[in-house]
C-alpha cells in the first residue's frame, strides 16, 4: 500500500512551483487531502510579511493537531530560511526543518529523516513537477533572488541575489508541459523584467517573448511582477507587438509619491512610473494590475492623499493592498518615523473604497463583450454553474466569471471557449458561452 501524503503550499505562486517540484519527488506516495490519514505532512511556509508568517505557524500548528501517530511533519520553505535556528529551537511539534536550497530533494531528507539547509536557493531547470489546480495553466518560474533593496522587503536577505535559468532551460520546460497538455502560461519571479541581467543581457524578457512564441503549442501566456527599474518602454511594447502574450501588465509600483518612493528605495519616480502606465493602459485590450503598500514609515497624510488622488485618477483594473508590516533585517525597519497602525487601518479603508469602484469599472467594461474564456471547474458559487476566467487573466487572482448557459452543451475543464458577458453578480462576470475557441 502507498503511503500517503498532505502537503501545504502557502504565499505566492513562486512557492506553489516550489511545491509542485516536491510533489515530483514525491510521486510514489498517494497524495491525500485529509491531514488525518497522511503519513507525511509538509508545510512550504512564506516568510514575507506578519500575517504570511502567521498563516504558516497556525497551519503548522493545526497539522500537527491532526496528524495520526509516526506521521513525519515537514516544514520548508521561506519562513524556515528566515528564522531556522529560531523555529528548529521552539516548534518541537515538527519532525524535519529545511529551508529553500532542497526542494529537489525533498525525498532524500524525508528518507534521512535529517534537517537540510543548503546555502544556495534552489534553482529550478529540468526537474519533473506535478503541475496543480489545472490541467491548462502552468506557472514558470523565471528565476531566484532578488537584486533590487526595497527598504520594506526581507527577500534579498534569506533568498539572495538574483540567479536567471537559462533560456534554453525555460524553453524545454514549456515545451514538455505543451506535450501534456498545457498552452496557458504565467512567466513569475520576484523581478521578473530583471530576468538574464545576472548575465549582462538587458532585455532578458524581449528574448524570453522571442523563444516562447516559436513554441507550437503554447496558445496564451502572461508576464507577471514587472518592477518599474527594470521595465523599458522596448519590453512593453513587445509585449503589445506579441500574438501571443496578453496585454497584461503585473506591475507592483507600492506607491507614486516622489518622497515615498525614495523612501522606499524603488529607483523609479512618479514621473517614470506614469509613462510606462500609460503605455500599458493605452495597449488594445490592456489589464494593468498594481499593489500599493499603506502606512510604510514617514508616509505622510499629504503624500498619502497624493496616492489616493492617483488611484482615483487611474483605471486600474486590479490592485492590491498591503498594511506595511515591519520586518526585521530591512532598512525600513529601523526608521523611527513608524505610521501608527490605526493611522494605516483608516487609510487603507479610504482607499479600498475608491480600489472597490475602480474593479468594478473594469468588469463594467466587459458587458455585452465577446470574450474567450478558459473553464477551471465547478464555480465557487454554485454547483449549478461552471468557474471560469478570461484566458486574458491570471488564475486566482483576477477574479471567477460564472456561466450560467452554452449553447454548445457540456463544457470541459481546461478547454477555451468564446462567450458573451452577459451580467454581473456581486463580483463577478455571468456569460454564455457561444462556441469552442
Amino acid at each position: 500500500m502507498k503511503k500517503k501524503l498532505h502537503l501545504v503550499s502557502l504565499g505566492c505562486n513562486k512557492n506553489l512551483v516550489d511545491s509542485e517540484v516536491m510533489l515530483g519527488r514525491l510521486s510514489a506516495y498517494e497524495l491525500c487531502d485529509e491531514p488525518s490519514l497522511a503519513d507525511v505532512l509538509i508545510v512550504n511556509t512564506c516568510g514575507f510579511i506578519g500575517p504570511a508568517k502567521e498563516e504558516s505557524l497556525n497551519t503548522i500548528f493545526s497539522l500537527h493537531e491532526s496528524r495520526k501517530k509516526e506521521s513525519l511533519l515537514v516544514v520548508a520553505g521561506c519562513l524556515t530560511e528566515r528564522y531556522k535556528e529560531e523555529l528548529m529551537e521552539e516548534l518541537k511539534e515538527v519532525d524535519l526543518f529545511t529551508g529553500v536550497g532542497d526542494y529537489d530533494k525533498i525525498d532524500e531528507i524525508i528518507a534521512l529523516k535529517q534537517n537540510r539547509f543548503s546555502p544556495k536557493t534552489y534553482l529550478l531547470n529540468e526537474e519533473e513537477r506535478v503541475i496543480t489546480g489545472s490541467n491548462a495553466h502552468a506557472y514558470i518560474k523565471l528565476s531566484e533572488g532578488c537584486n533590487q533593496a526595497c527598504s520594506f522587503c526581507a527577500i534579498p536577505g534569506f533568498k539572495g541575489k538574483l540567479l536567471s535559468r537559462t533560456l534554453e532551460s525555460l524553453v524545454k520546460e514549456v515545451s514538455s508541459l505543451v506535450k501534456k497538455g498545457f498552452y496557458d502560461f504565467s512567466f513569475i519571479s520576484q523581478d521578473s523584467s530583471s530576468f538574464l541581467r545576472d548575465t549582462g543581457e538587458k532585455e532578458g524578457l524581449i528574448k524570453l517573448i522571442d523563444a516562447v512564441e516559436k513554441i507550437k503549442g503554447v496558445k496564451s501566456a502572461r508576464i507577471l511582477y514587472l518592477y518599474p527599474t527594470t521595465t523599458s518602454n522596448a519590453l512593453i511594447e513587445r509585449i503589445i507587438s506579441s500574438p501571443l502574450f496578453h496585454n497584461y501588465f503585473d506591475m507592483p509600483i507600492q506607491h507614486i509619491n516622489d518622497a515615498m518612493l525614495k523612501r522606499m528605495k524603488r529607483g523609479a519616480g512618479k514621473e517614470r512610473i506614469m509613462e510606462q502606465l500609460t503605455l500599458m493602459r493605452n495597449a488594445k485590450d490592456s489589464f494593468v494590475r498594481t499593489s500599493f503598500i499603506i502606512g510604510h514609515p514617514g508616509e505622510s497624510e499629504a503624500e498619502f492623499n497624493e496616492l489616493l488622488a492617483f488611484t482615483q485618477s487611474f483605471d486600474f483594473d486590479r490592485v492590491n493592498l498591503f498594511a506595511y508590516s515591519d520586518e526585521e533585517d530591512t532598512s525600513a525597519y529601523d526608521m523611527s518615523d513608524k505610521i501608527d497602525a490605526k493611522v494605516t487601518t483608516k487609510r487603507i479603508k479610504q482607499i479600498d473604497k475608491i480600489i472597490q469602484g475602480k474593479t468594478k469599472k473594469s468588469l463594467q467594461k466587459e458587458l455585452g463583450q465577446q470574450t474567450i474564456l478558459l473553464v477551471e471547474g465547478e464555480s465557487s458559487e454554485h454547483e449549478f454553474f461552471m468557474g471560469a476566467r478570461k484566458l486574458l487573466w491570471a488564475p486566482s487572482i483576477d477574479g471567477e466569471i460564472l456561466i450560467n448557459d452554452s449553447d454548445i452543451g457540456t463544457l470541459e475543464v481546461g478547454k477555451s471557449y468564446h462567450a458573451t458577458i452577459t451580467d454581473i453578480a456581486g463580483d463577478k462576470l455571468v456569460a454564455t458561452v457561444t462556441k469552442p475557441a
